[in-house]
């Protein structure tokens, strides 16, 4: 993987264990020499993740609507900052430039991005692995209704690994890069709908 989205909240949460991971993150990344695709932000974990990278010599694209630019809250000091019209186009970028994606703890503009990742993959809009980094238990919940999603037959049994979840940033971009490509929907017979 030569370059990884990251999506992951705007907010700086009063526990110190979301800006510190976001930032081990970063740092990792690009010592391990993979760019990063994210919401071009400079506020919380957004922020923290693009710093850290920076600061390790690593590539970092940024990808912002233009009404966030003029809100002030661009990350301007980025190796480069795309500029697009509406938060659609953003994700259509962040699938076009990555090879990856991972979640870190995030609101509900980052579920929205995961969701989306993990809805296109089943579509076969893209074959490139889904990770949610469960830092501190903060996507239990989230990794246990994905659970009951697909034992009650509302996830299809070939799609129920496009979601790679670990606890460490090794075991997950060990997944990632084991991750083997599943049937699309697209792809299947109709009696397997």
């Amino acid at each position: 993987m030569k370059r990884i989205a990251v999506y992951c909240g705007s907010a700086t949460p009063a526990d110190p264990v979301y800006i510190d991971s976001a930032r081990a993150v970063g740092r990792s990344l690009a010592e391990r020499g993979i760019g990063i695709v994210y919401g071009g932000g400079r506020l919380g974990l957004m922020g923290a993740v693009a710093d850290a990278a920076l600061a390790a010599g690593g590539e970092v694209i940024g990808v912002i609507p233009e009404a966030l630019v003029n809100g002030e809250v661009a990350h301007t000091g980025l190796t480069r900052l795309d500029i697009v019209a509406t938060m659609h186009a953003r994700k259509q970028a962040f699938t076009d430039l990555c090879d990856g994606f991972i979640t870190l703890p995030g609101g509900t503009g980052t579920m929205d991005e995961l969701w989306e990742a993990m809805s296109w993959a089943q579509l076969g809009y893209h074959a490139k692995p889904v990770g949610l980094l469960n830092v501190a238990g903060f996507y239990d919940g989230l990794i246990a209704f994905a659970a009951t999603m697909a034992g009650t037959g509302f996830v299809r049994p070939q799609h129920r690994g496009i979601l790679i979840a670990a606890d460490t940033l090794d075991e997950l971009l060990q997944r990632m890069t084991a991750y083997e490509p599943h049937e699309t929907i697209f792809a299947m017979r109709r009696d397997q709908l």
